[in-house]
């Protein structure tokens, strides 16, 4: 079911917020974006990128900064999506960031599913892919 505008809204800036989060490299406040459940999920594009519970997540966001200078997300299409106190987002983004001195950036694909906790949303469970390269999307 399509997201109402109040749920859209919220999702969208907790999307922002992450996003920004992410650029800045700011553990404490990606964190306190994702649920705090021994269950919350994160998916990312390597063969050991399954993450599990927030001490993982923690990993994989400082393992991706060490690698990754200046890295940026820029959303081009969202779709929000809820039902009850569960809403789903996919998204079309794009991927910066610099790389051993090489500045690169890659279609990207992502997928969040977030759940409403009092007057908090918070992600419970999000997937990040590279789609073909050869396949552009506006």
């Amino acid at each position: 079911m399509k997201a109402d505008s109040m749920i859209e809204k919220a999702v969208k800036t907790i999307l922002d917020k992450f996003a920004e989060s992410y650029a800045r490299c700011d553990l404490k406040s990606a964190m306190s974006l994702i649920a705090p459940d021994a269950d919350v999920v994160i998916y990312g594009t390597g063969a050991g990128e399954k993450r599990v519970g927030p001490e993982e997540i923690k990993t994989q966001f400082e393992r991706d900064w060490a690698q990754i200078e200046e890295p940026a997300l820029e959303y081009k299409w969202i779709f929000i999506s809820a039902a009850g106190n569960v809403a789903w987002a996919a998204i079309d983004a794009v991927f910066k960031g610099n790389v051993d001195g090489q500045n690169l950036k890659f279609q990207s694909r992502i997928t969040k599913v977030l759940e409403k906790r009092g007057d908090r949303w918070f992600i419970v469970q999000g997937d990040f892919s590279f789609p073909d390269q050869s396949q552009f999307f506006d």
